[in-house]
């Protein structure tokens, strides 16, 4: 009998296996992406401190206005724009990108084209 694959175990496995090799520092800190079914947060964080930078997700109130009546991917473009405007008002020009365990497509890839858009590097 075939058992049910857990997808998010998968990602869970692949995410942790990229942050082997990925880490956020004070002069490129790593910008951490989490999709769930509603909503999409970004942050950015210092892994040597382990600190929260920087942070943007549908959730917030601001934002969620501006997503009014817009499909989830134009959603992750709006939260890209503005972690990356939050981001350079407080100094941080480039980043490191962690997709974290997602393949790099749909609101994935939107909230990097947002960021980049709104001028971070990475």
């Amino acid at each position: 009998m075939f058992k049910k694959v857990d997808k998010n175990a998968e990602r869970v496995v692949r995410h942790l296996r990229v942050r082997k090799k990925i880490s956020g520092t004070e002069a490129r800190p790593r910008l951490s992406v989490y999709r769930s079914s509603k909503h999409i947060y970004a942050q950015i964080i210092n892994d040597e401190i382990g600190h929260t930078l920087v942070a943007a997700s549908t959730v917030e109130a601001e934002i969620k206005a501006m997503c009014e009546g817009k499909t989830k991917t134009e959603q992750a473009q709006i939260v890209g724009k503005c972690v990356a405007e939050r981001a350079l008002a407080k100094g941080i020009e480039t980043v490191v990108f962690d997709r974290g365990g997602y393949l790099y497509t749909g609101r994935v890839a939107e909230v990097a084209s947002g960021a980049r858009e709104a001028g971070l590097k990475f």
